[in-house]
């Protein structure tokens, strides 16, 4: 009956990848129509920018040696060591930090060339377009999914998507239950031309609209005037339909980097469980009933901490 992994982002796949190395059955499902999750992007006119995770950052073995393949492979690159700081508005001193990973293809890329790895190396399909709807403790202490039982499951997904798949009474899902994740919006502009400072990204600290605002073009290495706006979760929270909300993250970019002309064209996403609020030390769960839980939510939110917490559960499975 093996394992199946729900969710096809980078935990997932790491869990996948890591259950399959050691010669267990496992299937990936995966609601959207392509993987990647949180890892993702918008394209227009063909070309990528990141509109989930601006970076990634590495502090542990096992994910620099992965980084490692990647940048072999021409998909990764590093990209800057300091961001830039405007406090109520105003730039600040530049603050140094470690070393921010980018992708020229987009952080997404990295996720599909997982999934490609993923089937080439143990001949594991990824199934996109297939949404599980219930996940229950079985008989024999083999969980269902779906009805369908199997020897355990793998929800790789932020908790509030989890528990809605989980009976409130169960382990996994007391587990998940009342976790509260962060929205953010996230808004993409593209200009003419460049009118703004030379910078990487910068935090934004005090601002009653924005969290984060990235450079694309120095972030994807091909200079366009791009930039992408991440919001503060209050106002993420505070906007109704995402698109009402391009108006004032638009002006607010304006007026920040002192951009005079409007943006060409704009694209704004909302991520309703952007990042938990709150963080906890466990890397994953696992509990008698064959149901386990990875993702960035189990640690500090971050890329790593999603494919170490799914590497760390498919050890710790033991089919």
């Amino acid at each position: 009956m093996g394992v199946i992994v729900v969710g096809a982002g980078i935990a997932g796949l790491s869990c996948a990848g890591e259950l399959a190395a050691r010669g267990v059955e496992v299937q990936v499902r995966e609601q959207d129509g392509e993987v990647g999750g949180r890892l993702a992007v918008h394209r227009h006119r063909g070309r990528p920018a990141d509109v989930g995770a601006a970076y990634l950052t590495v502090s542990d073995d096992g994910f620099a040696a992965q980084v490692g393949r990647w940048r072999d492979a021409g998909l990764i690159r590093e990209w800057t060591d300091t961001l830039a700081v405007f406090d109520d508005g105003t730039r600040a001193a530049d603050t140094p930090g470690p070393m921010r990973w980018a992708a020229p293809g987009g952080l997404r890329s990295l996720v599909a060339d997982a999934a490609a790895e993923l089937e080439l190396r143990t001949g594991v399909p990824v199934h996109t377009g297939r949404p599980v709807r219930s996940v229950r403790p079985g008989p024999g202490g083999r969980p269902l999914v779906d009805g369908e039982a199997c020897d355990a499951v793998v929800l790789a997904m932020p908790d509030p998507q989890a528990a809605r798949l989980l009976a409130p009474d169960t382990p996994a899902g007391a587990a998940v239950a009342g976790r509260v994740w962060d929205p953010v919006l996230t808004l993409t502009l593209g200009f003419a031309r460049r009118e703004w400072p030379r910078l990487p990204a910068a935090f934004v600290n005090g601002h009653p609209v924005l969290a984060l605002v990235a450079d694309d073009g120095d972030r994807r290495g091909d200079d366009a005037p791009v930039l992408v706006a991440h919001s503060t979760a209050a106002f993420a929270r505070a906007a109704g339909d995402p698109d009402s909300a391009v108006p004032a993250m638009t002006a607010a970019v304006r007026e920040l980097l002192g951009i005079g002309a409007d943006p060409e064209w704009t694209h704004v996403h909302r991520w309703p469980f952007a990042a938990p609020a709150a963080h906890r030390d466990p890397a994953f769960h696992l509990d008698d009933d064959g149901i386990g839980l990875a993702g960035d939510g189990w640690g500090r939110p971050r890329v790593q901490t999603a494919w170490s917490s799914g590497r760390r559960l498919g050890q710790a499975l033991r089919p």
